[in-house]
């Protein structure tokens, strides 16, 4: 199926899915991940490389995290060049007081919201979604 770019139907269609884990970002500043570590995804910025990873592999390898956090999934295949969505997306949580950080991938966008608010990133993108 191509990638969506149509913004009513992005709205509509996300569909959120929630990843069991608990997620927590750390940064490597000689920019090499411990072997034992497998993040969802990384970025190299020149002050490190910054790893999303379970919280479980952070803690148990003793690393220092920040941002503990919920991966939100939303399934529909958006197109890398939608114009509007994702600004729509912060739009709603930043309503809420709800922090964000979006990864954009491949066919989804991945959204990690603090883990306590959790249940209120997903009424905000419900009623988004709903409205349109």
């Amino acid at each position: 199926m191509p990638a969506e770019h149509h913004l009513p139907t992005l709205l509509q269609q996300m569909t959120p899915s929630v990843h069991p884990e608990v997620f927590v970002f750390c940064c490597f500043s000689n920019g090499r991940l411990p072997e034992a570590l497998s993040p969802v995804g990384s970025f190299h910025e020149p002050e490190g490389l910054t790893a999303i990873v379970p919280l479980r592999q952070a803690q148990a390898l003793g690393l220092a995290f920040q941002f503990e956090s919920r991966m939100v999934t939303l399934t529909i295949h958006s197109a890398l060049d939608a114009v509007g969505f994702l600004a729509r997306i912060s739009a709603a949580l930043a309503a809420r007081g709800i922090a964000c950080n979006v990864v954009s991938a491949f066919h989804h966008d991945h959204l990690f919201v603090p883990r306590d608010r959790l249940d209120d990133a997903l009424q905000a993108l419900d009623e988004l979604s709903r409205s349109g």
